[in-house]
């Protein structure tokens, strides 16, 4: 190969940038002073080397950005943040960020939808119909009327078309049977929750009702299920198997007990005047499946069910759902949340219509609310009072009890009250050892937590309602909408795991417009969190604060107003608490714990399963 070959196959050097005059070039000059071109019209930011070993050219101010530049990321942020590009976010930016991460993560839950909906991607757009029609003179009423009467009853609405409130039960055109049942009761007049509710759940609308304990909510939703099962079986009666026309969830089997019952009287009032039978069924566990199949051989109109048991019968086809219309879960906020999600969920699986959906509770936080408005058709929600407040007609008094002492302490607490008196507390074994304590010290009581049979916790409830025992120690089995009427004094034998619980235990006194008296017992044991829920909940119903509660540390005590008020915005999305903001949620962190627990167990015994 001649010269002229070799140097053919050498890369073409470009010589423009030398001045022509220039002699002779070193090759690996010329190499450098290329590969310097090459980056200069790429602009970038490299240190160069002079030829002279003791200087250093200057570095280039512009700094290229994105996947292309040789810094990392970091330096990348480093430098836009210096030019003031990228500005430094302020820590409750960062917290407003890592909530609204959690927040998106729980919307992303599917909505509580059939499954028969959603795999045919049926989306109800209008409400079911109703035949029930208030009085021409209240449907006359315009929204600006209304709207001040709920005003004064401080009854807070939101929805499309309204139904008006209406202030007696002869305005929402009750049968003359049920009319009379109420006064036999003593109840005279419709609570706030009942003047507004009522009427939403007659006119066959979706609905979230949010009200104090106590404050009538159990008849806002058994009444519209009465109703709407004597329509049913007015114009076309029902047969066997067939059935039923409505449902009632409630998260434990005393509460189911107890809205059963209520159902039960009025609807025996309707038979003895004239009425239709209207057949009512619990569906709990602990009662026997063999006992109640004479009454499912009639069909039944009304179902008041725990979900294990309503799930248990519905696999077993002893129940269908096909011609139910009418759907309430009671203690909502617990229904759809984790405890019970997925019950709910595979129950919602057996629908195969449209239906209306009600949802009531005391405590419902707004992302709760959110969450739920999403399995609803253009629903009303009705709120009297801020979900998960107490009730104002409460007396709470916070007391600092060493661990040791509380048992010796919980004598001279019951000397407050006459009896009846209700103590909670968190575990089984202390439930025990109180009840134990205080049959030792010639003090009728009875007791109920988890662990007891159905019969056992039935004789507790019947013989303290009957007032035939003076005491009842209970978990929080007994917490959740059980109605105790005379009730004057509820003990926290200790502070409940979340705020919402408290508010639930303390609400089985004070109830239908009666003062009660609430005592918890606190110490070191105690969670600062839920402390901290719990003065801001006194703050809040204006009840006095113990100085050691006062002295804890309290990071939202930046968002007091004058001292003594609270910034509701301010608090827990996900449980409603004041006292923290729902990254320390104690609740959701708990709720945690057990999916994950769940979570292993499942995969232990697929792994089981494999050999």
């Amino acid at each position: 190969m001649n010269n002229h070959e070799q140097s053919g196959n050498q890369p073409q050097i470009d010589d423009s940038v030398y001045d022509v005059d220039s002699s002779y070039v070193p090759l690996k000059k010329r190499k450098e002073a290329q590969l310097e071109n090459v980056y200069r019209k790429l602009n970038l930011n490299l240190v160069k080397k002079e030829v002279e070993p003791a200087k250093q050219r200057q570095e280039d101010d512009s700094v290229l950005m994105g996947p292309q530049a040789n810094i990392s990321l970091v330096d990348q942020t480093v430098e836009l943040k210096k030019k003031h590009i990228i500005k430094d976010k302020t820590q409750e930016e960062k917290i407003a960020e890592e909530e609204k991460a959690v927040l998106e993560a729980m919307a992303r839950k599917k909505q509580l939808a059939s499954a028969f909906d959603i795999a045919k991607g049926i989306e109800y757009t209008e409400p079911l119909t109703s035949s029930w029609k208030p009085f021409k003179r209240h449907r006359m009423q315009t929204q600006e009327e209304n709207e001040v009467m709920r005003v004064k009853l401080r009854i807070i609405v939101d929805g499309e078309n309204v139904p008006p409130p209406l202030l007696t039960f002869k305005a929402m055109r009750l049968p003359k049977p049920i009319l009379d049942y109420l006064k036999e009761k003593n109840i005279k007049t419709p609570s706030p929750i009942q003047m507004q509710g009522l009427p939403v759940a007659f006119s066959g609308r979706d609905m979230i009702g949010i009200a104090f304990t106590g404050s009538g909510k159990t008849l806002a939703f058994s009444l519209p299920v009465i109703m709407a099962s004597l329509e049913a079986e007015t114009k076309l009666k029902i047969e066997k198997g067939e059935g039923p026309i409505g449902m009632i969830l409630s998260p434990s089997r005393e509460l189911a007990t107890q809205t059963y019952n209520g159902i039960v009287e009025i609807c025996e009032k309707l038979v003895q005047n004239g009425y239709p039978e209207i057949r009512s069924l619990l569906c709990i566990g602990g009662i026997s499946l063999q006992d109640q199949m004479p009454l499912l051989d009639k069909g039944v109109h009304i179902v008041v069910a725990t979900p294990g048991r309503l799930q248990d019968m519905l696999q077993k086809r002893k129940l269908v759902l096909d011609n139910c219309r009418y759907l309430c879960m009671d203690e909502a906020d617990r229904m759809i949340g984790m405890g019970f999600e997925d019950d709910v969920r595979n129950i919602m699986s057996f629908f195969k219509h449209q239906r209306q959906t009600l949802l009531f509770s005391a405590t419902m936080p707004a992302k709760i609310q959110e969450f739920a408005q999403g399995a609803l058709v253009k629903p009303v929600i009705v709120n009297v009072g801020r979900a998960g407040a107490a009730s104002l007609d409460i007396i709470q008094k916070v007391e600092y009890v060493k661990q040791e002492m509380r048992v010796l302490y919980l004598l001279e607490c019951l000397q407050k009250t006459p009896p009846p008196v209700l103590i909670f507390a968190e575990n089984k074994s202390d439930v025990d050892n109180i009840m134990e304590y205080l049959l030792l010290k010639g003090v009728e009581s009875v007791s109920i937590h988890g662990s007891k049979t159905q019969d056992e916790r039935d004789y507790a409830i019947r013989s303290f309602r009957a007032g035939k025992k003076d005491v009842l120690v209970a978990t929080d089995v007994a917490s959740k909408g059980l109605d105790f009427p005379n009730i004057q004094h509820v003990i926290n034998f200790d502070m409940p795991k979340d705020i919402e619980d408290y508010v639930h235990r303390i609400g089985r006194t004070g109830r239908s417009g009666k003062t009660g008296l609430a005592t918890t017992f606190i110490n070191m044991n105690s969670s600062d969190q839920v402390l901290l829920d719990l003065k801001h909940l006194l703050i809040e119903g204006k009840q006095n604060v113990p100085k050691f509660l006062s002295s804890i540390n309290d990071p939202t005590d930046k968002y007091r107003i004058n001292g003594n008020q609270i910034d509701v915005s301010i608090g827990c999305a996900f449980c409603g608490g004041l006292g923290h903001r729902i990254l320390d949620c104690p609740k959701l962190e708990s709720q945690r714990r057990v999916q994950q627990a769940g979570m292993r167990a499942n995969t232990n015994q697929m792994s089981t399963n494999d050999y």
